[in-house]
């Protein structure tokens, strides 16, 4: 069996990749629609693994460039079969996933899932699992979020698999909710009052070194079982990595001001106000900041080395993700992960309402435009694009959610043109796209329900017809004083949505002809 080779940069990693011959090493990736592993699966591919995932729905995987290239196992990683099916004739495996915003069983959940996982590649015989956990302080109380972490480590190291964990602390790059947090914060902020915890040392490390150690924890010798810190060569307070992301943003320092009354809660609605991250994510990446998140030691040298060229500095690392920030090119954010623990049930077919309450909202606009100019405006929807109707009603309807904790429309969406199931796109979650006919939205800001909406595209004649329909499940009389209350402004949002997003179409076909002449 030949030995993989280790890729370097995205454009490597991402381009036309052979298929892996049929004896080479099988990698499985839980977490594979992730920050990380959204960007790992390539890799891997490219370094000659035969990859297999694990994911709850096939769908999101094949929404990846790479998704026609792995092997799919549907299921969670709680589930037993799916997991024995998973593991069967893997040589690496690599555990990726956490309950970051998952509610307050988030411990049981992990450590249920881990002891899952642990259990089938010990029965199954898999070579090695690579663990991605979080840098801590080997003394004192941690936070629940890094605590889980250590528990899920510990499971994996005690499972007689030979493990890997490599805890890391702040992640640098494009999409990663922790750079994410920084540069809002910065940007946004031109003095910052901030919880005491800005003072704590952090070593921060690029997401490339990150990928780096996850390639290379596959190709060490079967007798290494531990856990190993993994950071990058500067240790700042976060105060001066903020400041050093504006210096590399061509913006003035920032005046920061530590407050002992911003507990985690309270910051976490703050950073839930001025930045896309939603207070689920924010309250735990804030948490685990009370805790000094510096290397012990290097003891991965020895086992790992370095990249060539070194480990990249914090300052090149925030360069590297501020080049990056088109968002037609990042591969992957933490936009990608689902807020809720669980995603909901699929949108339920018309005869399925019976017996329950359900109200709806129905459009229909016909256009001259052809039908693929008329859904490349229905795919481009969100983000920096707008909903085509009402931008102050939008915002205030933003605002409200973050309010609460939600997602509210910052969150914006990966790509301004191309959709995919999965996809976050401001405050919805994309559950169906059957390209050139329907796009259909899931809502993740805070309603006291469940709620879709459905865009559609046809053939009209010469033209095209648009079928724009909002479904509301109520929950309980929150939920109908919920709908009463949005009733009148859904005449100005959704009547003009559905005008707007036809002329759009129209006005596009006459810019192409204007170009044409």
């Amino acid at each position: 069996m030949s030995e993989p080779s280790i890729p370097t940069g995205r454009e490597e990693a991402l381009r036309a990749i052979p298929r892996p011959d049929a004896e080479a090493p099988r990698a499985l990736v839980l977490g594979a629609t992730g920050y990380i592993g959204g960007r790992l699966v390539p890799r891997l591919r490219n370094a000659g693994y035969r990859v297999r995932v694990l994911a709850r729905d096939a769908a999101r995987i094949a929404a990846f460039e790479w998704g026609g290239d792995v092997e799919i196992v549907e299921g969670s990683a709680d589930d037993p079969d799916a997991v024995a099916a998973a593991v069967r004739d893997v040589d690496v495996l690599y555990y990726l996933i956490h309950s970051m915003a998952a509610g307050a069983d988030f411990e049981a959940a992990d450590l249920r899932a881990a002891r899952t996982v642990a259990g089938a590649a010990a029965e199954a015989g898999v070579g090695r699992i690579v663990y991605l956990g979080g840098l801590h302080p080997s003394t004192g109380d941690l936070s629940p979020h890094l605590r889980s972490r250590v528990q899920v480590g510990e499971e994996f190291l005690q499972s007689g698999v030979p493990t890997l964990v490599l805890q890391a602390g702040v992640v640098i790059g494009s999409g990663s909710a922790s750079f994410e947090m920084i540069r809002h914060l910065t940007d946004v902020l031109p003095y910052m009052p901030a919880p005491k915890w800005v003072r704590n040392r952090i070593q921060p490390i690029a997401v490339r070194d990150v990928l780096h150690y996850l390639l290379g924890a596959a190709r060490v010798a079967s007798d290494v079982n531990r856990a190993v810190d993994i950071g990058g060569p500067d240790v700042l307070r976060y105060g001066q990595m903020m400041n050093g992301y504006a210096v590399e943003a061509g913006l003035r320092q920032r005046a920061i001001a530590a407050l002992p009354v911003l507990t985690p809660g309270l910051a976490s609605h703050w950073v839930n106000l001025v930045t896309p991250v939603p207070r689920a994510i924010a309250r735990p990446l804030i948490a685990s900041l009370q805790n000094e998140c510096v290397m012990d030691d290097h003891k991965v040298d020895a086992i790992i080395p370095r990249p060539e060229g070194g480990l990249t500095p914090y300052r090149r690392a925030v360069a590297l993700a501020l080049g990056r920030v088109d968002a037609d090119s990042i591969e992957t954010s933490w936009q990608d992960s689902e807020i809720a623990q669980l995603p909901s049930d699929p949108l339920p077919s018309d005869p399925e309402w019976a017996g329950r309450t359900v109200f709806t909202d129905v459009r229909t606009a016909a256009t001259s435009a052809p039908p693929e100019r008329l859904w490349a405006v229905v795919a481009g929807i969100g983000g920096a694009n707008g909903w085509y109707s009402s931008p102050v009603l939008w915002a205030i309807r933003g605002w409200m959610d973050r309010l609460v904790g939600g997602v509210g429309l910052r969150r914006g969406r990966r790509s301004r043109s191309r959709v995919a199931v999965g996809d976050a796109i401001d405050f919805w979650r994309v559950e169906a796209v059957e390209p050139g006919r329907l796009l259909r939205l899931r809502a993740e800001m805070k309603v006291p329900g469940l709620a879709w909406l459905d865009l559609r595209v046809a053939p009209d004649g010469t033209g095209s017809r648009y079928d724009q329909r909002a479904v509301f499940f109520p929950r309980g009389l929150a939920g109908r004083l919920y709908w009463l209350a949005v009733l009148p402004f859904h005449g100005f949002i959704f009547r003009g949505m559905a005008n707007r997003i036809t002329a759009a179409a129209e006005a596009d076909v006459r810019t192409t002809h204007a170009e044409l002449r």
